[in-house]
């Protein structure tokens, strides 16, 4: 050892000898060389070395001196796969045919366009060592994704690939962590945790993110819910199971709001206006973006308005639009929306509170949990309204740790320049509000935001690779202005 190393970052040192020569067919002819360097443990003090470490993926033709859509060893993009779902667990992820579904998944189709990709693993809220104590618990995933990202860095002249060109992508769940790690690079707040488990000592901040229907901004998840669905009381509910790839298996629960639950809503929608109203929004001429009491406002307006550039965008591709009653279409043109008629047609999903349930039942409420307690509230109405026997809330410092709301332009933090924000018309899963209240933050703070409502998608991502990596290749080629 090199006498200026010291045992902890030696430890964090790459092992470029460490590998193996492999190659994917996708049985259409498209065949993907590779070299793989698994299962790397990106902290020097793991608590879980099963989730905390990653695998990282380079073309083999960077090897041999080529390039690949005109990059190279030295400048080729990090794509960051976020494989978390549900805020569970996460495995490095590997290049291999898709678990639910037909063809390839993402990081086979990143190393055949040119992207080197590190696949981190991260804990999740179901961690538990030997003695039965949680280790997963908030803010455990986001600190691991930010280790990962500092290994990255801190072996910068060892890995192939752009260390300043590291671009997340990551759907629900992991569309929020993509979020949040774009949103608070190299915040202190985070400190005391990354030095607990040994991250490399260097920025954690990352190029651009890629998120796909984050479930984010938990302790206002629950307003903005009913802020969109209030009035609307039938509801088709997921029950959630087990865990299944990045998605949770699910049975279908049909139901009506009782006289509670009903109550329950209008309540959460009256909170709505004032936090909206408080974060200060503007539209893209400076005007801002507020709710009166009842809900209504130029910020109801933006989700109107954007619902509208997207099923435009549908018509302008051919799509046959006239059997939806809530749009108005003339000559080709959509003229009016009727936000109440949408979302009767999109229904509702889920039971106020939608995130912090009153007994908590919810993945969000295991999310914040404790090393010994497996569910806290996260918002004081819940905690208020509570029927679960002993409840407790969550630290509020942990709360705020995995809001990116709270980072995006903050004084000592990196938030990245360039997003790319998708959430589909037909997605349920959180209200369209948290999105658009992500994006608009985004934008106003004065990051190159590329942000859409895809037609009747819903909740899911990655479903429009060659879009996201033309995207990415841009911003990597130094083709965007600041």
């Amino acid at each position: 050892m090199n006498s200026s190393q010291s045992p902890t970052t030696n430890n964090l040192f790459f092992d470029k000898t460490r590998y193996e020569d492999r190659q994917l067919d996708d049985g259409h002819g498209e065949i993907v060389r590779f070299r793989a360097f698994e299962n790397i443990v990106y902290v020097t003090n793991p608590i879980d070395i099963k989730y905390q470490s990653m695998n990282i993926y380079v073309p083999q033709a960077y090897f041999e001196g080529k390039e690949i859509n005109s990059f190279t060893a030295e400048t080729a993009p990090i794509f960051f796969p976020i494989s978390v779902g549900g805020y569970m667990p996460g495995i490095p992820g590997a290049p291999g045919a898709k678990r639910m579904g037909s063809g390839m998944n993402t990081i086979f189709h990143a190393l055949a366009h040119g992207y080197v990709v590190a696949a981190p693993g991260t804990r999740g809220r179901t961690n538990q060592n030997y003695t039965g104590e949680y280790t997963g618990k908030a803010p455990a995933c986001i600190v691991d994704l930010k280790a990962a990202v500092r290994y990255l860095r801190f072996n910068a002249e060892r890995i192939p690939g752009d260390t300043d060109k590291i671009i997340s992508n990551g759907t629900s769940a992991g569309g929020a962590l993509s979020a949040l790690l774009g949103a608070s690079g190299n915040n202190e707040e985070y400190g005391t945790y990354l030095k607990e488990i040994g991250a490399a000592p260097v920025r954690d901040d990352i190029f651009a993110v890629s998120s796909y229907c984050p479930i984010t901004n938990l302790e206002h998840a629950d307003m903005a819910y009913e802020w969109l669905f209030n009035g609307q009381l039938n509801y088709k509910k997921m029950a959630h199971h087990e865990m299944i790839d990045f998605h949770l298996k699910r049975t279908l629960i049909k139901g009506t709001l009782n006289e509670s639950e009903a109550s329950l809503s209008n309540q959460l929608k009256e909170l709505f206006p004032a936090y909206l109203n408080s974060l200060k929004l503007q539209d893209i001429d400076g005007s801002p973006l507020t709710l009166n009491a009842e809900g209504n406002g130029s910020f109801k307006n933006l989700v109107a308005k954007l619902l509208s550039a997207s099923a435009q965008r549908a018509i302008d591709q051919g799509i046959d639009l006239r059997r939806h009653d809530w749009l108005t279409v003339q000559s080709g043109k959509i003229t009016a929306i009727d936000l109440t008629e949408y979302v009767s047609y999109i229904e509702r999903m889920k039971t106020p509170p939608a995130f912090d349930a009153l007994d908590l039942s919810s993945g969000e409420n295991n999310l914040f949990g404790s090393k010994t307690t497996p569910e806290r509230h996260f918002t004081d109405f819940s905690r208020h309204h509570s029927t679960a026997t002993n409840a407790q809330k969550a630290d509020d410092q942990v709360i705020r740790l995995l809001n990116p709301m709270n980072y995006i332009g903050a004084s000592a933090t990196t938030t990245a320049h360039y997003w790319r924000i998708r959430h589909g018309t037909k997605d349920r899963d959180t209200s369209l509000a948290i999105p658009i209240i992500l994006a608009t933050t985004l934008e106003n703070k004065g990051c190159q935001i590329d942000f859409a409502l895809p037609w009747n998608r819903t909740h899911g991502g990655d479903y429009d690779l060659n879009e996201l990596f033309a995207w990415i290749d841009v911003i990597s080629s130094n083709r965007m202005t600041n």
